[in-house]
C-alpha cells in the first residue's frame, strides 16, 4: 500500500526540539523532513519590518539538524514562512544559513527559494479587478491601503513546494506559506489521500504539540490511500484521539472544517482510533474543492513608541490604583498643553499589571493588589515626540502624591533611563484573500547549487 512518512521536528524553525526526539524521528525513516518556520502570533512588527523573530543561532541550529538528518537518509527537506514573516529577506537569510551549513559540512545540495512577497502595484491591480476579498473581521481597505503596507505577502499553497521538489531540490525554502502546505505538499505529490494529506498536516503543523511531549517532542505522520497515522516521537511520550482531534481547533475558526488554498477539508465523519499509546489512526476525512485563493497579509508603519514602566507598592494607592493612574494622566496632559504639545499629536496608553492590564475590565469589588506595574506607552509620529511626551510624565510616574496629608513618595522605574524607545511600530492592514487562476502566479522560484 502506498505510504508517505513525514517527520515534523519543530513547531517553527528556531523553537528547538530535544536531541533525543530528533534522533528518534530520523530512526523512523521518513521520506521527507518538513517544518513551518513562521507565524503572525507575535504581532505585526516582523511582517512590517520584514525581519525574523528567532535568533540566527537558533535558526541555524534547527536547520543544521534538518539538513544533516535529511542528508543522512538521502531525502529532501522543506520549510515554509522563512524568517517568521515569509518576506523575501527571510527567504534569502534562510538560504544563506543553509548554504553556510552545507559548506561547513562538505555537502552538495540544490536549494530552491520560493518568494511570496508581493508587488504593491500587482495586488492593487487585482483589487481593481475585484479579485481581493475581505475575510471575516478584516479592516476596511481602499487602494491606498496597499501603499501603506511596507510588506505584503501571499500565503503559498502546496503547488510551489511540489514544483521545487519535482525539479530536484534537496532543500526547499519558501516565503510565507500556510502552516499545512509545507507538510502536505509531498504526500499530495505522491498520490496519497488528498483529505488525509491536509488533515494530517494540520495535526502535525506544531510538531510535538499534538503529543504529550509538547513542542520539544516532534511529530511523525504516515499518510496512505485511506487515511493517516500520527505517531509520538519522543521516547516515553504518547498521542491520543483527543490530542489529535483537538489540534483542528488550533488557529482555526471552525473545529470541523479547515480551508486551505483551493480546498476545504471536512472532519465531520473523521474517525480517530488509538492503535497504541504512541499511534493514532484517522480515517473518514473528506475534501471539497473551491476556487483557488491565497491569503494576503500586509503590515505597515503607524508611528513610533516610547514606554516607561514604574513599580508601585504603596498601600494607599493599592486600594484604588486607577485613581492614581488617572491623576497621572490628567496632570501629564495638562503639563504638555502648557508647553504647546497638544493631546491630538500623541496617544497615551496606561496598563496596570497586577490589577486589570490584561482584561481592561473593572476588578472584583474589594480586590486590593499587593503591588502593581504601570506601563505607559506613548505613540507619536516621530520618536523624538514620543520620548518628549514620556519624559514629561517621568516626574509624575516617579513622585505624584494624590494624598495631601502625606509627604512626596518615590516609586521605582525598572530601568535607567526610564524612557525606553521602541522605534517604529507597525499594524496589520490586510486580512484578505486574492483570487487567482494559477497557484504559481504570485510566487517566484529560483534555484541555487551549493
Amino acid at each position: 500500500m502506498l505510504k508517505c512518512k513525514i517527520f515534523v521536528p519543530y513547531g517553527a524553525v528556531g523553537l528547538d526540539c530535544s536531541e533525543e526526539a530528533f534522533a528518534a524521528g530520523l530512526a523512523m525513516k521518513p521520506d521527507i523532513i518538513s517544518s513551518d518556520a513562521g507565524s503572525t502570533d507575535s504581532g505585526p512588527y516582523y511582517l512590517g519590518s520584514g525581519n525574523g523573530k528567532y535568533a540566527t543561532t537558533a535558526v541555524k541550529r534547527d536547520l543544521k539538524r534538518m539538513i544533516l538528518g535529511a542528508d543522512s537518509l538521502g531525502i529532501p527537506m522543506t520549510i515554509g514562512s522563512a524568517g517568521t514573516c515569509g518576506s523575501n529577506f527571510g527567504v534569502d537569510e534562510a538560504a544563506r544559513i543553509c548554504e553556510e551549513i552545507c559548506r561547513e559540512n562538505g555537502l552538495h545540495k540544490k536549494i530552491a527559494k520560493i518568494y511570496a512577497q508581493q508587488d504593491r502595484e500587482l495586488i492593487k491591480r487585482k483589487y481593481r479587478e475585484g479579485k481581493v476579498h475581505a475575510l471575516e473581521g478584516a479592516p476596511e481597505i481602499s487602494e491606498k491601503t496597499f501603499d501603506e503596507c511596507s510588506t505584503i505577502v501571499a500565503l503559498s499553497g502546496a503547488e510551489p513546494f511540489q514544483k521545487a521538489l519535482r525539479e530536484g531540490a534537496d532543500i526547499v525554502i519558501c516565503g510565507r506559506a500556510t502552516d499545512t502546505a509545507v507538510i502536505a505538499a509531498y504526500p499530495l505529490m505522491k498520490g496519497c489521500d488528498e483529505a488525509s494529506c491536509w488533515h494530517a498536516a494540520k495535526v502535525a503543523e506544531c510538531g510535538g504539540l499534538c503529543t504529550s511531549a509538547g513542542l520539544s517532542g516532534c511529530a511523525f505522520i504516515e499518510i496512505d490511500e485511506k487515511g493517516f497515522n500520527v505517531r509520538s516521537v519522543m521516547p516515553g511520550s504518547t498521542v491520543s484521539e483527543y490530542s489529535v482531534a483537538a489540534h483542528l481547533l488550533y488557529e482555526n475558526a471552525d473545529p470541523v472544517y479547515l480551508k486551505e488554498p483551493g480546498v476545504c477539508i471536512d472532519t465531520t465523519s473523521s474517525k480517530y482510533t488509538a492503535v497504541s499509546p504512541t499511534n493514532v489512526r484517522v480515517e473518514g476525512t473528506k475534501v471539497t474543492h473551491m476556487p483557488y485563493t491565497m491569503k494576503l497579509e500586509g503590515a505597515g508603519p503607524v508611528g513610533f513608541q516610547t514606554i516607561s514602566i514604574v513599580g508601585i507598592r504603596d498601600r494607599k494607592i493599592m486600594k484604588d490604583p486607577m485613581a492614581w493612574v488617572n491623576a497621572v494622566r490628567q496632570q501629564g496632559i495638562a503639563k504638555l498643553d502648557k508647553t504647546g504639545i497638544l493631546s491630538e499629536t500623541y496617544s497615551l496608553n496606561f496598563k496596570v499589571f497586577g490589577y486589570n492590564a490584561v482584561s481592561g475590565m473593572p476588578v472584583p469589588e474589594g480586590y486590593v493588589p499587593n503591588e502593581i506595574g504601570v506601563v505607559l506607552t506613548v505613540t507619536a509620529d516621530t520618536q523624538a515626540l514620543a520620548t518628549q511626551v514620556a519624559k514629561a510624565f517621568n516626574p509624575l510616574l516617579l513622585h505624584l502624591n494624590i494624598f495631601p496629608e502625606r509627604q512626596m513618595p518615590s516609586f521605582a522605574f525598572i530601568s535607567s533611563p526610564a524612557e525606553i524607545e521602541k522605534g517604529s511600530i507597525y499594524e496589520f492592514k490586510l486580512y484578505h484573500v486574492v483570487s487567482i487562476d494559477d497557484p504559481l502566479e504570485l510566487v517566484k522560484i529560483s534555484f541555487t547549487e551549493v
